[in-house]
C-alpha cells in the first residue's frame, strides 16, 4: 500500500494527489494563506512520520484531514485571542476563526465540555473539521447512524446549554 512505503516518491505521490484539495478545505477555515501553507507543510510532515498510523480502514483522504484540521488547531491554539473580531495584525478574522476561537474560550466552549466525549468527538468532526457523516464515521471507527444521531443529541444539548 502506498501510505505504507515511505520513500520520498511515495510522499511526493501523496502530496500531489492530496495537497489541492487540502489547501481549498483549510483556506475555508483559515483566510491566512501562510498560516495554511505552515499547516499543509505539517500536514504532510505528519503523515511521513506516522505513516505507519494509517490503518487502511478507511479512505486516506480522511486521515490526512484529520490530521490537517488537528494541526490547524493547535495553530488557533497557539496565536493570542483577538478582540471583537480582529486579529494581533489588525486583520479582520474570519467568521470561522472567530468560532474556532469561541471553541476555544467562550460560552460554547464550557457548553461543549459538558458533552460526553463520544458527542464531543462527532461534533469536533463533523462541524469543527468539516467531514461528512461517512468520513466522521470511518474517521471515529462508528457506524454512520451512529454518528447521525450523536449529533442531533450534540446539537440538542447545546441548545439547552447555550439557552
Amino acid at each position: 500500500m502506498l501510505i505504507a512505503d515511505r520513500s520520498g516518491e511515495a510522499l511526493r505521490e501523496l502530496y500531489e494527489r492530496h495537497v489541492g484539495w487540502l489547501v481549498l478545505r483549510l483556506m475555508r477555515r483559515c483566510s491566512d494563506r501562510e498560516v495554511v501553507d505552515e499547516v499543509v507543510q505539517d500536514t504532510f510532515m505528519g503523515v511521513w512520520r506516522n505513516a505507519a498510523g494509517f490503518r487502511g480502514e478507511g479512505p486516506v483522504a480522511a486521515w490526512i484531514w484529520g490530521i490537517g484540521i488537528r494541526r490547524l488547531v493547535e495553530r488557533f491554539r497557539r496565536r493570542p485571542v483577538p478582540t471583537r473580531g480582529w486579529d494581533s495584525s489588525g486583520a479582520q478574522s474570519s467568521a470561522e476563526e472567530m468560532v474556532l476561537l469561541g471553541v476555544e474560550h467562550g460560552d460554547l466552549a464550557a457548553a461543549m465540555d459538558g458533552l460526553s466525549p463520544e458527542l464531543r468527538a462527532v461534533l469536533r468532526a463533523t462541524v469543527l473539521d468539516g467531514l461528512t457523516t461517512r468520513e466522521a464515521a470511518v474517521l471515529l471507527g462508528i457506524p454512520q447512524g451512529t454518528v447521525k444521531s450523536r449529533m442531533r443529541r450534540a446539537r440538542r444539548e447545546l441548545r439547552e446549554a447555550l439557552a
